[in-house]
């Protein structure tokens, strides 16, 4: 387990660019109607938001609380441009967002403090 963490802690950068990138253009992408996949939209958007900064707040490089900010003003953008691309921007999938980048960083430390001390 200790191997996974450090693992992610090294490479959080690069995790986080993938990260952002496919919620960025699975949130853009125009569609017909929702795919039906299991839970809620705001469950989706929750856990989406919390793998995101996940990687970011195990490393806590310099400035992490500004990243992760910068993510919460991301998906404000994202919800803006939502409904140009015929999606739905809503104001509770930005709650969403917020809480699952609060729940991730909180995950973080837990993890941290688990398994990464000695």
């Amino acid at each position: 387990m200790q191997l996974l963490f450090n693992f992610i802690r090294r490479y959080w950068l690069v995790i986080a660019a993938i990260n952002l990138t496919l919620i960025t253009v699975l949130s853009l992408t125009p569609l017909a109607e929702l795919p039906t996949v299991p839970g809620t939209d705001k469950t989706h958007h929750f856990i989406a938001y919390g793998a995101l900064i996940f990687s970011v707040a195990l490393r806590r490089p310099k400035r992490w609380l500004w990243i992760a900010l910068f993510f919460f003003c991301w998906s404000g953008v994202i919800e803006l441009l939502q409904p140009y691309v015929n999606r739905y921007g809503e104001w509770l999938d930005l709650l969403a967002n917020g809480t699952g980048l609060m729940c991730g960083i909180a995950l973080a430390f837990i993890v941290e403090k688990l398994f990464l001390t000695k």
